[in-house]
This record gives C-alpha cells, structure tokens and sequence, in this order.
C-alpha cells in the first residue's frame, strides 16, 4: 500500500494480496484521522459482506470468492471509546453483471484498490445502542 495526503485528501493504493480493512486502519492510525469519509474502487477476489438482522441484532455474513469489481465502497471513519473505528459498506459484481454488498467485514485485493479519504474537521465518537444492537453516533 502506498498514499500521498493533499491536504484533507488521502489518496491511496492498495495493492494485491492486500487487505482492505487493514489498510484503511493503518493510514487512518498513521494519520491520526478521527473523522473522515471514504470510498473506493478496484478490484478484489475474496470478500465477506454482512447484512444487519434487526430482530435478531446480529449480522449475517455471506463470502464470496472469484474475480469481482468494486462497484463501490463507501463509509465513514471515526471513533468508538476515543478509539479507531471503520463502518464500510462495499458492492461487488462477477463477470456476469450481479451484484453482491453490504456492511464489509473482510475484502483481500486482487489486482489493486484506488481508495480516496478525505479527512473532515472535528471528531464524532460512537456508542453501543441497547434498542437496535448497532455502534450509533454520539453528537
């Protein structure tokens, strides 16, 4: 992985056989970034996306493997407990056209990643909700 910062602007690369998640961690520890947005594009050969069960307040995960392009990656990062935390959401499609996203968990590159994070003024942590199970904003 390699990035240049412009700037409130972090451009990176994420390279083959990188992690996503990992790396997106490393550059924002590196940085020292407490709010920002992202989002992405490349290509990657095996990730695990989620999908939130209210009732149940858990996620369900579904694994993928094979060739896949980012469609799009998106989230925030910021805090919990004055700590990194990451909330990404990521759609990837096959070589047929579909289509498959949700919350990321894991996502290994297979060619390269072009990740943009723009870094915002200011700070916004998070708390464990009760009600729905889910890590929230706290303003």
């Amino acid at each position: 992985m390699e990035y240049r910062r412009f700037g409130d602007t972090i451009v990176a690369r994420i390279d083959r056989g990188e992690e996503i998640t990992e790396q997106l961690r490393a550059i924002a520890l590196r940085e020292q970034i407490r709010l920002a947005c992202v989002q992405a594009l490349g290509a990657v050969g095996r990730f695990t996306v989620g999908v939130y069960r209210t009732a149940e307040q858990r996620y369900h995960a579904n694994e993928f493997c094979g060739d896949f392009e980012i469609v799009s990656l998106t989230g925030t990062v910021n805090t919990m407990n004055g700590a990194f935390y990451s909330h990404l959401h990521m759609s990837a499609g096959n070589g047929r056209g579909e289509v498959f996203g949700g919350h990321l968990n894991h996502a290994e590159v297979s060619a390269t990643c072009e990740m943009v994070i723009r870094i915002l003024p200011g700070e916004v942590d998070r708390y464990a909700d009760a009600e729905t199970g889910l890590n929230l904003f706290r303003f």
